[in-house]
């Protein structure tokens, strides 16, 4: 029988930029008793990830567009009061708007995600003048992290980075990957027989997504432990980087909304 084990990291210090993080997963999990072995899947939460790369911008340095400021006076007659500078920052990390309503603002990041905001958050800030953004490259980001990681300890881990996304027709958030290595994506079950024998037409499991979701039921908001380590999952594991969380990605010909 297949098991899932999941623990979230305790006694992560606050991060700055420059930080060393796969050193500080690393040391943090020794002097708990929680030390990285092969097979593990180490969760990073995104912010954590943009803390130490200095994925964070300041509020004081961005002079709103006039775009931004007309994006702001529709969210105030809509009675959703925002700040044209962050309005700016979220027009800086979008490829395109796709939908502006009710002070909200569904972007298409230059990674090709679809979210709101595009991804750019307050919460969890060092600074409450500051705004995080994502990581530049989060597949390569932990591509890094992994190898750090491996050259720290010698296990074979693999590592998940992630950020909340909202869901169409459905309330609430739910973290997703957002970088990944070591790992596939997706398990592709179409062609193949379920229990029954019928074969699979569409099943295609989102195996880094579903690990991001675990991930975060451990994670409380106020928690300040970005880290979760998941053991359970190296059916799925691979020996290189693998494709990353891009892999998960539909391409523009797909989407069926636009």
């Amino acid at each position: 029988m297949t098991s899932l084990a999941a623990r979230a990291l305790a006694g992560l210090p606050e991060l700055r930029a420059g930080d060393d993080l796969a050193e500080l997963i690393h040391s943090t999990a020794t002097s708990t008793g929680a030390q990285l072995h092969d097979g593990q899947l180490v969760v990073i939460a995104h912010k954590a990830v943009s803390k130490c790369e200095g994925a964070v911008v300041a509020l004081r340095d961005v002079r709103p567009s006039e775009h931004a400021r007309e994006l702001a006076g529709a969210a105030a007659d809509a009675g959703q009061a925002r700040d044209p500078r962050a309005i700016q920052v979220v027009l800086d990390e979008s490829a395109e708007i796709l939908r502006a309503e009710r002070g909200v603002l569904i972007c298409r990041t230059r990674h090709g995600f679809v979210c709101a905001n595009a991804g750019v958050d307050a919460s969890n800030a060092t600074d409450p003048d500051t705004l995080m953004v994502l990581p530049r490259d989060p597949d390569g980001s932990a591509r890094r992290i992994r190898a750090r990681l491996h050259e720290l300890s010698g296990a074979r881990v693999a590592v998940l980075v992630t950020d909340s996304f909202g869901r169409a027709w459905r309330h609430g958030q739910l973290d997703v990957a957002i970088g990944l290595a070591g790992m596939q994506p997706l398990d592709d079950w179409r062609g193949r027989s379920d229990a029954s024998g019928l074969q699979l037409q569409a099943t295609w499991l989102a195996v880094a997504d579903a690990a991001s979701a675990s991930a975060e039921l451990l994670r409380a908001k106020d928690s300040r432990e970005p880290v979760v380590l998941i053991d359970g999952l190296q059916r799925y594991f691979t020996d290189d980087d693998g494709p990353g969380a891009a892999a998960l990605l539909r391409p523009l010909a797909e989407d069926l909304f636009r």
